[in-house]
């Protein structure tokens, strides 16, 4: 998700002895979900006595984060963990509706997004997948339909029209989730490619925090389009 904006931009090569590492950026990554489990906690523990509002500041400000990243992209690595910890809130308050209305859910839905981010890896670090320009732009192209067609749903809801497929439980519903959550699984790839660019290129530090903000923006949003569609099926 956070990933176009660099790639679109050559990096020029930094000769530092303290550059961009996939173990520093792997380390970033694990820290920033600590982060959403423990904001998610406490999302799902007052969910119940909690008013929509902090959904929508939580949503809001996280989104509000993400776009300060992609413009000023050295700013990721003070942003990264309010994020992390904007959109644990997020998916606690979200995961603990599901889960009243559907026992076990969310424990699919963790165990689908951590088996969906195993094969993506695996088939990028084989190469089974490449990352070519044209399939960048594709996986982008498809992001941005989706988004705006998401932008469009909130502001419905906003005036109690709800727009068709994103909450419908019918066949045509369901593929759209199936469609939704495969183009956030392809932006995996996305990621995977920024890293080990910026790793090769000695990019900056800074890098790591960005680069581990892109893949846990991703996660998130393929955990919860996992979420949506399980939560489709079992309607």
């Amino acid at each position: 998700m956070l990933t176009r904006r660099l790639e679109k931009t050559a990096m020029p090569p930094v000769v530092t002895s303290e550059g961009m590492t996939v173990g520093e950026t792997v380390r970033n990554t694990f820290a920033l979900l600590l982060a959403v489990v423990a904001a998610g906690a406490v999302g799902w523990m007052n969910a119940d006595t909690w008013p929509i509002w902090v959904l929508w500041v939580s949503l809001l400000g996280g989104l509000g984060l993400v776009i300060w990243a992609v413009v000023k992209p050295p700013m990721a690595q003070y942003l990264a963990v309010p994020y992390a910890l904007l959109e644990g809130v997020v998916l606690g308050y979200i995961s603990r509706l599901y889960e009243e209305q559907f026992s076990g859910i969310v424990l699919q839905a963790i165990l689908a997004t951590v088996v969906v981010f195993a094969v993506m890896l695996f088939l990028y670090a084989s190469r089974i997948i490449k990352v070519t320009e044209k399939l960048r732009s594709i996986i982008v192209g498809a992001t941005v339909g989706i988004l705006a067609f998401y932008a469009l749903s909130l502001i419905g809801l906003l005036f109690g029209w709800n727009m068709p497929l994103v909450w419908d439980s019918g066949p045509w519903g369901i593929l759209f989730s199936v469609v939704v959550a495969g183009i956030a699984a392809f932006n995996l790839l996305l990621d995977f490619s920024l890293i080990e660019n910026g790793v090769r290129s000695n990019a900056p530090t800074w890098m790591n925090w960005f680069a581990a903000m892109g893949l846990i923006v991703t996660i998130v949003w393929l955990y919860l389009e996992v979420l949506r569609l399980i939560g489709k099926v079992r309607d």
